[in-house]
């Protein structure tokens, strides 16, 4: 696994060993990463953005954001093993200025208050494949009023799952990559 282009183009990024994590594929990264910057309904401006990588694992969307100039980014992530290596590679690109990390379940931050300080312009979501609730992550970030206004959300899933979506989260697009599904929305507050 690499960092597809930006400042860091080309550099290589730790990986866990074992299945408790699934790392989004170069190709699929590579894909969202176009969606965000020459899509008609998307269009993503990356500098100055701050972005919140839930289900983080080693980090590699959130590290491709920080490539291409985004000003901060807030990963959460609850696995040990993942937690080691997301600051492996943190360390290894010198980006610790730039980020903070969050140790726990992403749903027990709805619990928390004002643990996540900021409001984000672009909230990934990468939850477990088993992981089939998309519309408690869509009102957990929508309650803590976590995205900027025309901000967008993207969710990783099994292409699958048979999601419901709440009526205030707006599908601007959605693909399908092998056996992932990627869906864009923003929150309507």
């Amino acid at each position: 696994m690499r960092i597809i282009a930006g400042k860091l183009k080309g550099t290589s990024l730790f990986m866990t060993k074992g299945k408790n994590t699934r790392p989004l594929k170069d190709r699929a990264r590579e894909s969202i990463f176009n969606l965000l910057l020459h899509s008609n309904k998307i269009f993503f401006n990356f500098k100055k953005a701050n972005v919140l990588d839930l289900y983080a694992g080693t980090g590699s969307f959130g590290l491709e954001c920080l490539s291409r100039e985004a000003a901060s980014v807030c990963f959460v992530e609850k696995e040990k093993s993942a937690l080691e290596v997301l600051g492996k590679n943190i360390e290894k690109l010198k980006k610790k200025k730039k980020t903070s990390t969050l140790a726990c379940d992403v749903l027990s931050l709805a619990n928390r208050k004002n643990i996540l300080k900021l409001k984000y312009h672009l909230i990934f979501c990468d939850p477990p494949f088993k992981f089939n609730n998309a519309d408690t992550l869509i009102k957990f970030i929508y309650d803590k009023n976590l995205l900027q206004e025309n901000g967008i959300v993207i969710i990783h899933l099994n292409k699958n799952t048979k999601e419901k979506l709440p009526e205030n989260f707006k599908l601007i697009e959605e693909r399908i990559y092998g056996i992932s599904k990627i869906i864009f929305g923003k929150i309507l507050y």
